[in-house]
């Protein structure tokens, strides 16, 4: 099995020549998805079993153990990928029909790299109510669902009462697929500096769909210290323009309670951590702590450019696949739904998270190196490993139906 790591996946992106709009239109005219048989359709036998008149007796069968729609539809294998276009990456709220090429690419790579089936259903709907009534009332086609591109703070409910109403794997992908991946790269940076989560300051910027998650998987990863910033400086509990998802972060984040902006907050921190679209001044980088480690993930411009963060900090990871240690959500959904599937699952749980990064971040090994903390976006080993964690985690969980 070949093994592509950041750096040379890096390298490769760099060597090839610029892709032209042809190209790009092209690789798009007529979608990137197509339905395949699974069985032979070629004769009046394979007929009379696939539909009339085989296919009654499996209908009743589901009827009377229903589930059986699991093993003998497909179900237990399909992934729908829901979106109403309200918060495209790098693109904001262009709507449903705009967005369906992502989500379809998104299902594309949900096939190349977990082997499952995923299709993509764009909603022309921003209310909450429609969006989940849709898909509670669609839920029998398929076996989970993949939340994406749905702007905050409806995100999070929407995930939450969809969750609640559904007995399969349900996982907003922008908010839980980021955090795992950060999680794993900060694992290996963490080793790579000699830090310890329990003694680390964490300074996270951004409070929107991907940085409540992280907030959230820092702390169940034993990350004591993380202060969290939006558009408006530190979020602390003495704020009076709380919305209830920020209430929770004043809660639960910022234990010595700093006020202010960026320069107060990255005073003795360690790790920073964008996910804001916003972009940070270098002035406010001497004052980080030594061996730190900066993670700039907005795209296509991180919050802090490689070549400014490198001299401030020890190991440097962004979001694209130009530089090294790309965080890219791929190394995370594809094995945590098919590990979710093949477990049966009726939830993702927060230890299925957490068994996912490290999953990921163990394949580093001990190629360990600043700029190899995690495993290239198209490393083949990614996907099984984390299945086989996430299977795992859900049988300890209690949550699996085998």
């Amino acid at each position: 099995m070949t093994t592509t790591t950041d750096t040379s996946t890096a390298a490769a992106q760099n060597s090839l020549p610029p892709i032209t709009d042809d190209e790009i239109f092209s690789g798009h005219e007529g979608g990137k998805l197509s339905a395949e048989l699974t069985r032979p359709l070629e004769t009046q036998r394979d007929l009379s079993i696939a539909y009339t008149p085989g296919v009654a007796k499996v209908c009743t069968a589901i009827r009377d153990e229903p589930e059986l729609a699991r093993t003998h539809t497909w179900t237990g294998r399909l992934v729908a990928v829901v979106s109403d276009g309200s918060a495209v990456l790098g693109l904001g709220d262009i709507g449903a029909k705009a967005s369906l090429p992502v989500m379809e690419g998104k299902c594309a790579l949900f096939k190349r790299f977990s082997g499952l089936d995923a299709i993509p259903i764009v909603l022309d709907t921003n209310d909450s109510d429609e969006i989940v009534e849709t898909l509670v009332r669609m839920a029998p086609t398929f076996g989970a669902v993949n939340l994406e591109d749905i702007s905050a703070p409806r995100c999070f409910e929407i995930e939450d009462r969809v969750k609640a109403a559904l007995d399969i794997p349900v996982m907003h992908d922008d908010q839980h697929g980021t955090a795992v991946v950060v999680l794993a790269a900060l694992m290996n940076a963490l080793r790579m500096v000699e830090k310890s989560f329990d003694a680390i300051k964490v300074v996270l910027s951004g409070a929107g769909a991907a940085g409540v998650a992280v907030a959230k998987i820092l702390g169940d990863a034993g990350v004591n210290d993380v202060i969290v910033l939006d558009s408006k400086g530190i979020i602390d509990s003495d704020r009076g323009d709380l919305t209830p998802t920020k209430e929770w972060l004043a809660t639960n984040t910022n234990p010595r309670g700093i006020t202010g902006g960026i320069d107060t907050a990255l005073a003795g921190a360690d790790v920073f951590i964008g996910v804001s679209g916003g972009t940070i001044d270098e002035a406010h980088l001497p004052q980080m702590a030594d061996d730190a480690v900066i993670f700039g993930l907005s795209n296509p411009t991180p919050e802090i450019t490689p070549d400014i963060a490198e001299k401030y900090a020890s190991v440097v990871a962004t979001g694209r696949s130009d530089f090294p240690n790309q965080i890219n959500n791929v190394l995370a959904f594809p094995g945590i739904f098919r590990g979710a599937l093949d477990a049966g699952a009726t939830d993702i749980t927060d230890a299925m998270k957490l068994a996912a990064a490290r999953a990921i971040a163990d394949l580093v090994g001990e190629d360990l190196a600043p700029d190899y903390i995690v495993p290239g976006a198209l490393d083949a080993r990614v996907a099984p490993a984390v299945a086989d964690a996430v299977e795992s985690a859900a049988n300890a969980d209690g949550v699996a139906r085998g």
